[in-house]
C-alpha cells in the first residue's frame, strides 16, 4: 500500500512540476518579455490552467492523510513561505481570470498583468524555497527555540533562495518550450526557441550555485549525492538530452521537444529523489522525518489506497480527454 501511495504522490508532483510549473513559468516569461507574450500565453494555458493545480491538491491530500507528521511539521515550521505560496496562487489565478475574461478593457488590466507576472515569479521561488528548507536541515522542533530559529532560519538563507531561483528557471524553461509548441509565426518560433535556450543555460548555472552552496553550508544533500550513482546517472541523462533538445528546437520538431523536456524534468526530479528519499524533512536535531517514521496507520493507508485507485480510474482518463480536445491538433 505504501509503495502505491508514494507512486501516485510522485506522479502528482511530476505533473504539477511539468504542467503547473509551465503555468508559473508563463507568468515569469511575461514578466521579462512584456506584452508581446500575452497572446501566446493565453493560447497555451487558458484552456487548462485551472486543472493543472489539481495535481497539487492531490499531493496535499495524500500527504495530509498518508503522512500527517510531515504535513504538520511543514505547516508549522514553514508556514510563512507556504502562506506566500498560497497567496501567490490565489492572486495569479484571480488576475489571470479577470484579465482574460473581462470584456471591458480599461486601466485595471495593467494591474492584472503585473499581479499575474509578479505573483507567478514569487510563487515559483517560494515553492523552491520550501523545498530547499526540507533539504537544508535547519527545521527546529524545539518549543523553547526563538521565533527566528523556528520559523525564519529554516528557509531564510542563501541556499534555500538559490533552490527557489533554480525552480523558477525550470518553470520558465518548461513554459518557453510549451509556448514554442503553440507558436504559429516563424518569428515567434525563433523568439521562444532562443528563450528556451537561454533559460536552460541559466538553469545549469544556477544549479551549479545550488551545489556549491550545499557544499559550503554542509547541507546533507551534497554529501549524500556523492554516493548516489542513480542520481549521477539521472543528471547525466538530463545533460545528454540538452543538445538533443536544442537540435530539435533548431529543426522545429516542436512536439518532440516537449517530450524530451518532460523526460529531462523527470530525470532531474529522479536525481533529487535518489538522494533525498526516504527522508522528506531533515531536522536540526537529527530526528529526520521519513516516509517510514511519519506514515499514517495501516487502516488509513488502506482506505487512502482505495480512494486513489477509484479516483485514478476517473482522473487520468478525464485529464487525457481534456488535453486531447483542447491541445492535440487533428491530423
Amino acid at each position: 500500500m505504501l509503495e502505491f501511495i508514494v507512486l501516485v504522490l510522485s506522479i502528482a508532483f511530476f505533473f504539477y512540476t511539468l504542467l503547473g510549473g509551465a503555468d508559473f513559468g508563463a507568468g515569469i516569461i511575461e514578466l521579462f518579455t512584456g506584452n508581446k507574450s500575452i497572446r501566446p500565453i493565453y493560447k497555451a494555458i487558458a484552456p487548462v490552467w485551472e486543472v493543472n493545480h489539481m495535481w497539487l491538491i492531490l499531493a496535499i491530500v495524500i500527504i495530509f492523510n498518508g503522512f500527517p507528521i510531515i504535513f504538520a511539521q511543514m505547516s508549522v515550521s514553514l508556514h510563512i513561505p507556504l502562506f506566500i505560496i498560497l497567496m501567490g496562487i490565489v492572486l495569479r489565478g484571480t488576475a489571470f481570470t479577470f484579465r482574460h475574461y473581462d470584456t471591458h478593457v480599461d486601466g485595471t488590466h495593467v494591474y492584472y498583468h503585473w499581479i499575474f507576472r509578479i505573483s507567478s515569479l514569487v510563487t515559483a521561488v517560494f515553492l523552491g524555497v520550501s523545498l530547499g528548507a526540507m533539504m537544508y536541515g535547519r527545521v527546529d522542533n524545539d518549543p523553547n527555540s526563538t521565533f527566528y530559529l523556528q520559523f525564519i532560519a529554516p528557509w531564510f538563507n542563501y541556499f534555500c533562495f538559490s533552490v527557489g531561483i533554480f525552480v523558477a528557471l525550470i518553470f520558465a524553461y518548461i513554459a518557453s518550450v510549451f509556448i514554442l509548441g503553440e507558436a504559429i509565426e516563424a518569428k515567434q518560433v525563433r523568439f521562444y526557441g532562443l528563450l528556451a535556450k537561454r533559460f536552460s543555460v541559466s538553469m545549469i548555472l544556477v544549479g551549479s550555485v545550488v551545489l556549491f552552496l550545499a557544499y559550503f553550508n554542509a547541507v546533507p544533500f551534497f554529501e549524500l549525492a556523492l554516493h548516489a550513482p542513480v542520481s549521477w546517472l539521472a543528471f547525466l541523462g538530463a545533460t545528454i538530452l540538452l543538445p538533443l533538445i536544442w537540435k530539435d528546437i533548431n529543426n522545429q520538431r516542436l512536439h518532440r521537444v516537449r517530450i524530451l523536456v518532460a523526460a529531462q524534468v523527470g530525470l532531474i526530479m529522479l536525481a533529487w529523489a535518489a538522494v533525498q528519499i526516504p527522508v522528506i524533512i531533515y531536522m536540526k536535531d537529527g530526528n529526520h522525518l521519513t516516509l517510514y517514521n511519519s506514515v499514517a496507520p495501516k487502516a488509513t493507508l488502506y482506505y487512502l489506497t482505495i480512494a486513489l485507485v477509484v479516483g485514478s480510474l476517473s482522473i487520468f482518463p478525464s485529464i487525457y480527454y481534456l488535453f486531447r480536445v483542447v491541445k492535440f491538433k487533428p491530423k
